[in-house]
């Protein structure tokens, strides 16, 4: 009977544990992938311009954002292994992990008062609140981490870690969804989103994570320490925490085994997440794919990686947690190569080019379209590619902005329902020669049908589908020929398959990732090992985009992704030498001494 009754409480210790996974996804996806970084963007245009002068330098909307997600993750990776002293000397894990998750949620729901403040205010409330939901958000996984250890023993730990992971992309998957709908179809007569969708999309994500956490709060009990430290002042118990985490580092040797895995962790992780978190920008600049088809990407992300991490569970349980991690980051290492090899097909039709030319017999002239869909010609007035754009605007399908306010002055020529403006062009050899000149430089295409110039077309150099200029294209280029092209698989569905793969290894490479060193780490200090574990997460974020840009600028976007698999790399043959049964060995001894002495 007691067997029964110590079950069930440990069934609901879990449910509420992955609870809270269900409810701060929503601010994963809805808010920090989804929607919030444009819409920041078009606030901070709306009261800036393109950028604005911060100290003697100009930041646009993207540095902006970077800046503070940096800031919020740098100040609690600081943070996190001194406070994860005082909650394992203290029973306070659930006091910090409630405090924290009010900080965030409160804030990512008065993210909906920024349209509402005023132009000049709006950005700035945008960001300073947006920073404080990350604060709560990295603050409140620290302690939300350092839970693990006591949801189970160390044989329960990869179907915890990898249940709550799964609940994290079902939750955020569900919510995102339903706000994908509002963004797709509550619209006005323009065609553009009604003013309130994406305030309320911020309010109800805040609210989601707050509401499901209150299961966490319910269910979770605090775990208990035996002999807690009495309450100390402010001064005292940061001296205190600071002097105990200068003890663990320079007691490195005690805990080798946990401090090679956690190197190795820091170059994997940062292999992964920087492919995540950069596959955007790779899959629309390199790829030319529709934000459409990101986002029906990240769906599939969330979708498959819930019954996939489970699967690795599985795994885990025939092969140990250390060869199914190991077997997962193999993986990821074919995926990037897989990512490398992706390619848009040639271009064979007429409506496939950007701008498209048709000879019109009735008034006996071309006339010129864009293709829906096509990139946008670059805002910043003194940029070329808008001077481009204003000195061929009699043969190029544009229109003037009319909410021109130091941006573009130019754009693509659309109606308001959003489908191409057919603008009559006089087109002729003179001008056509002119055109075709401005190709080495440019990433557009174009196509004329009919009249004097029939079948003419051009190619940009930068064209997503123009290969052969960079140092690995010979991937791409030869996949095409053998696979893409004969297969008939445009670059979407190309993306998507990665999406599918990248969503099948990524819940379970995080799951196993966050289960392995819960296994290595003593119970009575989860918590400042747990920050010391989300202080090498954050540092390691900033380590991929760093080495993705510096590749991007010496060699292009492919060598950029291909230089972020050799982290992966180097994190699994580091794994090799992690022994995690004497991790668990030096955990439980350490545990002995810890109770003993308390």
């Amino acid at each position: 009977m007691e067997n029964n009754i110590a079950s069930t409480d440990n069934d609901q210790r879990v449910r509420g544990y992955c609870a809270y996974d269900w409810g701060k996804s929503a601010f994963e996806t809805s808010v920090t992938t989804a929607i919030f970084p444009a819409w920041f963007a078009y606030l901070f245009m709306e009261a800036n311009g393109i950028s604005m002068k911060v100290l003697g330098s100009e930041w646009t909307a993207d540095a902006m954002f970077s800046a503070a997600v940096m800031i919020g993750a740098l100040f609690v990776a600081i943070c996190a292994p001194s406070l994860g002293v005082i909650a394992d000397r203290r029973m306070i894990k659930m006091w910090w992990l409630r405090v924290l998750t009010i900080l965030g949620s409160v804030s990512c729901i008065l993210l909906a008062l920024s349209p509402y403040l005023g132009v000049s205010v709006g950005w700035i409330w945008a960001m300073i609140m947006f920073m404080a939901a990350n604060v709560g958000l990295n603050g409140a996984g620290v302690f939300y981490n350092a839970l693990l250890p006591h949801m189970g023993d160390e044989s329960e730990m990869d179907a915890i870690s990898n249940k709550a992971f799964a609940s994290g992309y079902l939750g955020g998957g569900l919510l995102l969804l339903v706000h994908l709908l509002m963004v797709t179809f509550i619209v006005d007569e323009s065609g553009s989103v009604q003013s309130w969708v994406i305030p309320f999309a911020m309010a109800s994500s805040g609210i989601w994570w707050l509401g499901f956490a209150q299961m966490t709060f319910k269910m979770v009990p605090e775990p208990h320490i035996e002999n807690e430290m009495e309450p100390m002042g402010l001064i005292a118990s940061t001296k205190m925490a600071l002097g105990e985490v200068k003890k663990t580092l320079m007691g490195i040797k005690e805990f080798r085994t946990l401090f090679i895995y956690m190197i190795a962790y820091f170059c994997f992780i940062d292999g992964i997440n920087s492919v995540t978190a950069l596959s955007g920008v790779f899959g629309i600049v390199v790829l030319g794919l529709t934000v459409s088809g990101l986002i029906a990407t990240i769906l599939i992300i969330q979708f498959v990686a819930a019954p996939a991490a489970i699967g690795f569970t599985k795994l885990a349980e025939k092969w140990g947690t250390k060869k199914a991690l190991q077997f997962s980051l193999v993986c990821w290492c074919f995926v990037i190569v897989g990512a490398l090899s992706f390619a848009p097909l040639e271009l064979e039709n007429h409506d496939e080019y950007d701008i498209q030319y048709t000879w019109d017999e009735g008034n006996n002239t071309y006339v010129a379209t864009a293709r829906e869909g096509v990139n946008n010609i670059a805002a910043l007035p003194d940029d070329g590619e808008q001077q481009w754009a204003l000195e061929y605007e009699d043969i190029l399908p544009v229109a003037e902005n009319e909410d021109y306010d130091g941006g573009y002055a130019v754009k693509w020529a659309y109606e308001k329902d959003g489908t191409p403006t057919q603008v009559a062009v006089s087109l002729n050899a003179t001008s056509l020669a002119a055109l075709e000149g401005t190709m080495d430089e440019s990433r557009f295409s174009y196509s004329i049908s009919g009249g004097e110039f029939a079948n003419s077309t051009g190619l940009g150099v930068e064209h997503p589908t123009s290969l052969g200029d960079g140092k690995l294209d010979f991937i791409p280029k030869t996949a095409r020929s053998l696979v893409w092209e004969p297969l008939g698989l445009s670059v979407f569905f190309q993306f998507l398959l990665l999406g599918v793969f990248g969503g099948a290894l990524l819940g379970g490479s995080q799951g196993l990732a966050r289960s392995m060193f819960g296994q290595m780490v003593p119970e009575t200090r989860s918590a400042e090992f747990f920050g010391f574990f989300g202080f090498f997460g954050k540092v390691a974020a900033l380590l991929g985009p760093l080495i993705y840009s510096l590749m991007t600028v010496w060699f292009d976007s492919r060598v950029g992704i291909f230089a972020i698999s050799l982290l992966i790399v180097a994190g699994a043959i580091i794994l090799r030498n992690v022994d995690v049964e004497d991790g668990i060995a030096v955990a439980k001894a350490e545990d002995e001494r810890n109770r003993a002495s308390a």
